[in-house]
């Protein structure tokens, strides 16, 4: 992009400027270069590459710019929040309220007895049921959640998200089962079911069956989704939740991609066309705080995407190259002291993000660290990307900091470091090996270490944790009912007695058959889901047969 000519008298330029103008407020200050961050970026910092083949322009490979050729295309502006909790009936109504609110569809969180396949009366669910998320053991509950939308349900017409991953084939079966109820054929259907185990052996811990029997399940849904629901997002591919439990922006990267290489090969090996399922694989990235360093990783998330779809899993569409992710914010962020300040780190986290090129971008309530969100944090955070999409007018331009110089070299910078770190991981035998060798929980523990250690040492500064701390007063968060836990397991109990129990017991034979062959397990389940069998009885047969993962050594 610049001639030699250019750089060679660039660089006597800069070596100038450091002498003489730099260098005197340097002396008058007692400083030395070495002692301060690089703060100037000139062309000498950027790749000299073609333009085309390392920037181009939105909508072209290797879509550094954006994965369209306009910010309209797609875009989500407001998003969908994440929400559940408590019961069905809460959570039907918590959806009633956000539909009101201008939100298209739902993104529904569970509670942790049900991602980890536990029904609400199960032992090990005490104390838990609701508390993060809805508690859903059976289709009828699932009928009850939908019951927020006009009868029949137009499940053709919305937008579904389900955070759901070692027992994501139940959930995705409940629904299927609810399509087929309102006569909706299955290749209408239009939504993500997150289904992304590995992130949970890294990050999260709500994983079931160890990791072999577990990406069997996600590939039996990869098959199941490209033969019947085409238009359906068979995966949401996560950086965000491994960037939550203490990664740095290039572990993110890394970790994510690997993953996705991982999930690109073993849909290769079930004989899909890459042409076919890569368009329906999703991402789910975090915007965190350090704002040009998101915006830079956006945008080499988007390049480095493009080339391994292209190079690594064989693709010859423009669509099985796009980067198709959602982000807006990072939670970990937000904290319980002045909680009010975190409406400004969400906005300026949601700010990245659609600078960043993210067409799909929210924010979070900013009682978010305190507990379940209230309403009113809820409408805050609903609105917030759309203040900054139509009152700042954010996206009428794309790639705004595309060409600057600070902006290139981080993007470059990111992507080189993020490549050597799948390098690594590829040597260890791919992700799933790196995962059963403890290497990627290993990475994000001692990074999580280190950054908490800067916090707690004062050299990370967090306004009112370390910095300008003050008095404020209490913040009430929005508090589960007590008596939920006690309906829900009573929900069960009549849900035991009211169904029939021989054809429940016959169905879950079946599921285990097919979990002891190398049948596809969605169709079983489904059948299972249709008579009343719950989350908690599959996953118990899923276990009899897979066996429960153990926590992978990392120290």
């Amino acid at each position: 992009m610049f001639s030699n000519e250019f750089i060679d008298n660039l660089k006597a330029d800069y070596a100038r400027w450091e002498q003489t103008t730099l260098q005197k407020i340097l002396d008058k200050y007692g400083m030395t270069p070495d002692s301060m961050p690089k703060q100037v970026y000139t062309p000498l910092d950027v790749r000299r590459d073609d333009f085309k083949d390392a920037i181009g322009f939105p909508g072209e490979f290797p879509f550094t710019r954006g994965i369209y050729p306009t910010m309209i295309v797609g875009a989500g502006i407001g998003g969908r929040a994440y929400s559940g909790y408590g019961t069905p009936e809460n959570t039907r109504d918590r959806l009633k309220f956000l539909l009101l609110q201008g939100q298209f569809g739902f993104s529904l969180a569970f509670d942790l007895p049900t991602q980890i396949g536990l029904d609400s009366d199960h032992p090990l669910a005490t104390g838990e049921v609701g508390r993060v998320g809805v508690a859903l053991s059976s289709l009828r509950d699932m009928e009850t959640v939908l019951a927020a939308f006009d009868p029949p349900a137009p499940l053709d017409r919305i937008r579904a998200s389900f955070t759901t991953n070692a027992q994501a084939a139940v959930v995705l079966a409940m629904y299927i089962a609810m399509a087929e109820k309102f006569e909706i054929p299955l290749n209408r259907l239009t939504g993500t079911i997150q289904n992304d185990v590995l992130k949970e052996y890294v990050a999260r811990g709500t994983y079931i069956f160890p990791p072999q029997p577990s990406m069997r399940l996600t590939a039996d849904i990869f098959e199941y989704c490209s033969k019947y629901m085409p238009r359906f997002n068979m995966i949401s591919i996560c950086g965000y939740h491994i960037r939550e439990a203490g990664a740095t922006a290039v572990q993110e990267l890394a970790f994510m991609l690997a993953n996705a290489i991982a999930y690109g090969t073993i849909a290769l090996k079930r004989g899909l066309d890459p042409d076919e399922f890569l368009p329906r694989f999703s991402f789910l990235f975090s915007s965190h705080s350090n704002f040009f360093e998101e915006v830079a990783k956006f945008r080499a998330a988007r390049r480095m995407w493009a080339r391994i779809a292209r190079d690594r899993l064989g693709a010859k569409k423009v669509d099985s190259m796009r980067f198709r992710v959602a982000s807006g914010y990072a939670g970990s962020t937000f904290t319980a002291q002045k909680p009010l300040n975190n409406i400004a780190r969400g906005t300026l986290e949601c700010f990245a993000s659609i600078i960043g090129g993210n067409m799909g971008s929210a924010s979070a309530p900013y009682d978010e660290a305190l507990g379940l969100p209230t309403e009113e944090a809820t409408i805050v955070a609903l609105d917030t990307p759309r203040i900054i999409h139509y009152e700042a007018r954010s996206a009428d331009v794309i790639d705004p900091l595309g060409g600057s110089y600070y902006i290139e070299y981080l993007t470059d910078k990111l992507e080189d470091d993020a490549n050597k770190l799948i390098e690594k991981i590829d040597s260890l035998g791919g992700a799933v090996a790196a995962i059963e060798k403890g290497f990627t929980q290993a990475e994000v523990e001692n990074s999580s270490y280190k950054m908490q250690k800067q916090i707690e040492e004062g050299t990370r500064r967090i306004v009112g944790v370390n910095e300008y701390i003050g008095d404020v007063p209490p913040m009430h968060p929005m508090e589960v009912a007590p008596e939920t836990e006690h309906l829900r397991i009573e929900a069960i109990k009549k849900l035991r007695t009211e169904r029939n129990n021989a054809a429940v017991s016959k169905a879950l034979d079946r599921v285990r058959a097919a979990a002891d062959d190398s049948e596809n397990l969605v169709p079983p389940i489904l059948e299972a889901v249709k008579v009343m069998a719950t989350n908690g009885e599959i996953c118990g047969v899923l276990r009899e047969v897979f066996g429960e993962a153990q926590p992978f050594t990392s120290f």
